[in-house]
């Protein structure tokens, strides 16, 4: 079993994002079936359109966003719970004045990461 502060967790820029950070709050290594994240997207900030091999289980702590499904777009703030199944194309855009920030967890599968959209942030 492990504790820790989740801010003492080094964040990272996500490559593909505009002003997205990742932190690792739980690595594969430490859970055997799931590893936790948590994002962090500034104001105007976002991540394109793209595929993931695997499903998305999410959790909004903090600020507003536009999430994309497939074809159908959500407004999402603090307690709204979002399921992205596998292969389903998907984007994210802050459109609060806050940072909005989620728990993202997925199964400890082989992920592969398909951008659709260059420009979409």
């Amino acid at each position: 079993m492990s504790v820790k502060k989740a801010d003492q967790v080094p964040a990272q820029p996500v490559a593909a994002g505009k002003n997205t950070r990742i932190q690792v709050l739980i690595p594969p290594e430490e859970g055997p079936h799931f590893a936790m994240r948590r994002f962090t997207m500034e104001p105007g900030g976002g991540m394109p359109r793209h595929t993931n091999a695997v499903e998305h289980e999410q959790y909004v702590l903090q600020g507003r966003a536009r999430i994309t499904i497939g074809d159908e777009t959500y407004e999402v703030q603090a307690g709204d719970v979002v399921f992205i199944p596998a292969g389903a194309p998907h984007s994210y855009e802050n459109i609060g004045q806050e940072d909005f920030v989620f728990l993202c967890l997925v199964p400890n599968q082989p992920d592969e990461v398909v951008l659709l959209e260059e420009d979409a942030c």
